[in-house]
């Protein structure tokens, strides 16, 4: 009896194998069909005319007619005036003032090795000019009363490397600024030019004490370099009027 139940219980096969049939023949009209498919739209792309590409040439431009503008007049033209004669910016000297008892440089000229002099170490000087590109320059100075005395330097460079006129005066500001007793004010109009009034004299024996104003600025490929000496304090208006007349000049 129970042999009999355990017989009866047990699943009968047909039913199973012919879902798992089924089931194969959907997949593999799947298949067909995706085959199908592709091949159709094969067939359809091979029969279509070709469409034709756009043309890779634009169409010509109209030209403007009319006269162009005007070149700038040499007095408006600042490469023409840096390209021209470098004295020709500086400051002239003032009515009744003398030339400066010493001013290194020929007819206002000064070449490399006289710039180089200038620095507390010329030898080394000489090679760092020589990478910052130098170009020219050109100094003027004049001595008022017997004490009362200016210096105005014009540094040229031809800036094809780097922008040396620009770092050159970014350097000296670093050391003059940092002089104690120096009070600086900004140049107008000039971004970081500034003004320096040494408020603390510099004394050797034998002689008197002498107080100094320094200015320092660039404009394009020039950097100007001013220097103010007395034997008393020089005020503040003296060295910015100096200063902002040379930079309108340029």
């Amino acid at each position: 009896m129970e042999a009999d139940e355990e017989v009866a219980a047990e699943p009968e096969p047909g039913p199973r194998r012919r879902r798992r049939r089924t089931a194969v023949l959907i997949g593999a009209a799947a298949v067909l069909g995706l085959v199908a498919g592709g091949c159709a739209g094969y067939l359809v792309q091979v029969h279509r005319a070709p469409t034709k590409l756009p043309s890779l040439s634009q169409p010509a431009l109209a030209q403007a007619r009319g006269e162009g503008p005007e070149p700038l007049s040499a007095a408006r033209d600042r490469r023409v005036k840096t390209d021209g004669d470098l004295r020709k910016l500086l400051l002239e000297k003032p009515r009744g003032a003398r030339d400066a008892a010493y001013l290194m440089g020929e007819d206002g000229w000064l070449d490399l090795a006289d710039y180089a002099e200038f620095h507390d170490k010329p030898g080394e000087m000489f090679g760092e000019i020589v990478g910052d590109e130098f170009r020219r320059a050109a100094a003027t100075g004049w001595l008022v009363g017997r004490t009362y005395e200016v210096e105005i330097r014009l540094v040229q460079f031809r800036q094809e490397e780097t922008l040396a006129a620009a770092e050159n005066v970014d350097n000296t500001q670093y050391w003059v600024g940092d002089a104690e007793g120096t009070d600086s004010w900004a140049i107008p109009g000039t971004g970081n030019g500034r003004v320096y009034v040494h408020t603390r004299p510099d004394t050797k024996p034998g002689y008197v004490p002498l107080y100094t104003a320094e200015a320092h600025a660039w404009r394009g490929d020039i950097a100007v370099e001013m220097w103010i000496t007395d034997t008393k304090p020089i005020p503040k208006a003296k060295i910015m009027d100096l200063a902002e007349r040379q930079m309108e000049r340029l």
